[in-house]
Order: structure tokens, then sequence, then C-alpha cells
């Protein structure tokens, strides 16, 4: 008889100081023993938060095959403190190096979701920059939305959007998510976001990345995704199209294919 998988533990982190801190959700399991494969590291979406479906399936896969795995919220999101409102990329990147830096050791692959696609791709450039404990063994990036701020979202927005962004500073969009509540678009998201942006330049991670895009995407096209292959280099990077995959890709086929793409690296 088989012993049952234990919970993730649960634990928070302080980041920031002053009106900057916050205090950030982590949900994570150690590895049980040597060669188990690399730890996980799961970053969510916009406006997701670390418990939806793709999330626990990682999770619970990973309990399975006794292998360490890290989910989190960013700040304003799910569990962890603060206000959507006030986040922007460069602060959530900054929530992602201090739980990556704090829990990971070792070789690691980093799962991307929409926006944490994007995620993706800046903390492992962060990686690849510093010397400690934890490397990087590969990214699987899910419908990722790398620079959505301005290619998907300010290049597409009316005039008329963009003038309310400017002068209220922000913008209240209809959600088609979760209770459909509107959420704001500020503009320090859209303007801190250029300091962030990846597509404009080739991107060199040095490790295989898997991406994972459907065709009938309504929020991030399967183009973006291809734009994004263009800026990786050729070796070791494999483009999956589910022709009938939507946004969130989260049915039980779509699951077990980026939990293939997540074996395949390691």
């Amino acid at each position: 008889m088989t012993s049952a998988i234990p919970d993730a533990v649960l634990d928070f982190i302080e980041i920031g100081e002053g009106p900057s801190a916050r205090r950030i959700a982590v949900r994570h399991r150690a590895g049980q023993g040597s060669g188990q494969g690399p730890g996980l590291v799961w970053l969510g979406g916009f406006k997701s938060d670390m418990q939806g479906g793709k999330a626990v399936a990682l999770d619970a896969w990973a309990g399975e095959r006794g292998r360490a795995v890290v989910r989190f919220d960013y700040s304003g999101h799910g569990e962890s403190s603060g206000e959507f409102a006030d986040g922007t990329i460069g602060r959530w990147l900054e929530d992602s190096v201090a739980v990556f830096e704090r829990f990971c050791t070792g070789p690691q692959i980093l799962i991307g979701s929409s926006m944490g696609g994007w995620m993706a791709l800046l903390l492992a450039r962060e990686i690849k920059k510093r010397s400690g404990k934890a490397s990087l063994a590969g990214l699987v990036l899910i419908a990722p939305a790398p620079d959505f701020t301005e290619e998907l979202m300010w290049k597409n927005f009316s005039p008329e959007v963009k003038q309310e962004i400017e002068t209220k500073g922000f913008w209240l969009r209809p959600s088609e998510y979760g209770d459909g509540t509107p959420y704001p678009i500020t503009r320090k998201l859209i303007e801190e976001g250029r300091n962030h942006l990846v597509l404009g330049s080739a991107i060199d991670l040095g490790c295989p990345v898997r991406i994972l895009q459907g065709a009938r995407d309504p929020d991030v096209p399967w183009q973006h995704a291809f734009a994004l292959t263009h800026r990786l280099p050729a070796d070791d990077v494999v483009l999956t199209l589910i022709q009938d995959g939507d946004h969130r890709l989260s049915r039980p086929q779509d699951i077990a294919r980026i939990l293939a793409a997540v074996a395949e690296i390691g």
C-alpha cells in the first residue's frame, strides 16, 4: 500500500520596505531523495492564483514523483497581500526572484502560464546573472504573453481607453474570467511594463524551451507565440500548436501535454 502524498507546505515571506512592503504566499514541497529530476517552479498568469487547475495538477504530479515544486501568488493576487492595482511587471518579477532565491536549490524548470510566460523569461534572465544555489534546467511556457502590456493591451486599446488611462490613471477592464468583476488596467502597469519588453531582441537562455499554444486563444493569439520563437535560439525550442485549444489550456488533455513537456525536459 502506498502512503498518501503530504500536502505542500504553506509559507509567507516578506518583500520590500515601507509602502512597497508585501507578504507573499508560497506553497512548496521538497524533493524526496536524489535522482528525481529538476525542481519545478510555477509562475501564474495575470489575475490568477496558485490554486488554479494547472498549478494544482503540477503540484500533484510532482508529489507523486517525489519532485520539489514551488508555486506562489504575486502581490495583489490570491493569498498574498497588496492591492492588484499597485502591481507592475517589475514588482511581480521582484516577487518571483525573492521566492526563487528563498525556496529553490539545484536545477529548476520554470513553468509559466500567460503572463507567467513573460515572468519566466524575465526570471530566467535574472537567474543567469546570479550565482545562487539554484540554476536553470528549462522552461515550459503555456500561452505565453511576453510584452502583453504593450503588444496585446496598449496597441489594441481604443483612443478612448488610452485617454482614460492617461487622464484617470486607470481603466476598468471587463472580465470574462472569475466572477466577471472588472479590474483596473493602470497607467503604471503600462508604463512600467516598457522597462521589461523582451520581443525586440534575441532571448538567449541557454536551456530547452517548450511552448504550448492554443490556436483558438482569444487573449494571446497564436501569432504571438510564433513571434516569441523567432527570438529564441533554434536549438531545443519546440512550439506545440493545439488546434482546438483556448487560452486556459486546462482541459485534462491540455494538462497531460503540459506535464509531458515538463517530463521531456527532465
